[in-house]
């Protein structure tokens, strides 16, 4: 039987996915990789041809077929079609689509016999959270047929716990209290709308925990056993269209050092150490040297700028969130895992040249 990944959606996350899968196809054991477009856009065209030269195969709604037909675009599948034929779909479509989508065809095509469906960022209630590194044990086979992969600064803000605060996932009664500020992007590089003109600031909708960044962290390490009631986040909107910041403030039971916290980092191939301070020098680097302009390390965080007072227990510092990256290199890695438990961390393996030990 075939092993087919479809993906939804071709944005920020979508593109890059497809062209990751694309490429490295036979290493990660998958024999077609198929994607969803909604609109046939002359805009997206070149994007789509491109797609398609790589070796997907794209899938549109029955009415929309003659229009991508007539820019040289011809698709192979209905939507429905791909995702009941798929033994993987990933979801990347804008906020509340990954919900509705799931009502509308995954849970039919899951009970057809489809091994997973996975969905990004905003999706709460989808599936069980996930951030590469921080839960996989807590993944059940035959059970976790759907996952939703955190948004990029949640694995952000899960990495600096696990880093500075629980000792590589082993002590989580050391964390005594979190607060987090997400500096965000206020739009992509290739997104023309939502750009601001100045600094704009965010709603606390949470009660408990301010915005849905520590709400979701909350909710990842609750899959663990392991309850953080005392974690809070704040999001402004910067006008940039680089790199989301973290600016963090965690408190702990056990005393440490910079130097323990840097040594933390370094035996933690999934985060990377930088002596850049801007947004754009770390931003060009991923452009330079990762794969899709992408960093997939889950935080670069520039050592520098870490303090630790309060007698050992506050620690300060920035971090950049390589958004996209940490959610691409997440999404493949639940790809992986639903399609066959044992096999997904050597596989995964692949991805290793794009992370870096320094920025």
């Amino acid at each position: 039987m075939s092993t087919i990944i479809h993906v939804v959606g071709t944005g920020t996350i979508g593109e890059p996915l497809i062209g990751m899968l694309t490429h490295f196809r036979k290493e990660l054991g998958i024999d077609e990789v198929t994607f969803n477009k909604r609109t046939p856009l002359k805009t997206d065209r070149s994007k789509v041809v491109d797609l398609l030269k790589r070796g997907a195969k794209l899938a549109t709604a029955r009415d929309q077929m003659a229009g991508f037909e007539k820019m040289g675009c011809k698709a192979a599948y209905e939507t429905e079609e791909a995702i009941m034929r798929a033994t993987v779909v990933i979801d990347c479509t804008p906020s509340g689509a990954g919900l509705a989508n799931k009502e509308q065809y995954y849970l039919k095509a899951a009970q057809a016999g489809g091994k997973g469906y996975i969905a990004q960022g905003s999706e709460f209630g989808f599936g069980k959270m996930y951030a590469r590194g921080i839960n996989d044990e807590t993944l059940v086979p035959g059970e976790d047929k759907f996952i939703h992969v955190v948004s990029c600064n949640t694995h952000n803000l899960a990495a600096l716990i696990k880093l500075f605060a629980t000792r590589h996932n082993t002590a989580p009664e050391n964390l005594v209290s979190a607060d987090f500020v997400c500096m965000r992007r206020a739009n992509d590089v290739s997104q023309d709308d939502s750009f601001v003109a100045s600094p704009e600031v965010g709603k606390h909708k949470d009660e408990g925990f301010g915005t849905h960044h520590a709400r979701d962290a909350y909710h990842l390490y609750k899959t663990k056993g392991w309850e953080f009631t005392n974690l809070f986040s704040s999001a402004i909107k910067m006008p940039t269209q680089y790199m989301h910041m973290v600016r963090f403030h965690l408190r702990v039971k056990e005393a440490t050092t910079v130097e323990k916290l840097i040594t933390a980092i370094r035996e933690d191939d999934r985060q990377a150490l930088t002596f850049k301070k801007s947004a754009n020098s770390v931003f060009s680097f991923g452009r330079d040297h990762g794969f899709f302009g992408r960093i997939l390390n889950q935080t670069v965080i520039p050592h520098e700028c870490l303090m630790v007072n309060g007698g050992g227990h506050d620690i300060y510092g920035f971090c950049f969130t390589p958004q996209d990256g940490n959610s691409l290199l997440s999404s493949i890695a639940a790809a992986l895992w639903q399609i066959d438990p044992a096999s997904y961390e050597q596989k995964i393996q692949v991805l290793k040249p794009y992370f870096f030990e320094e920025v």
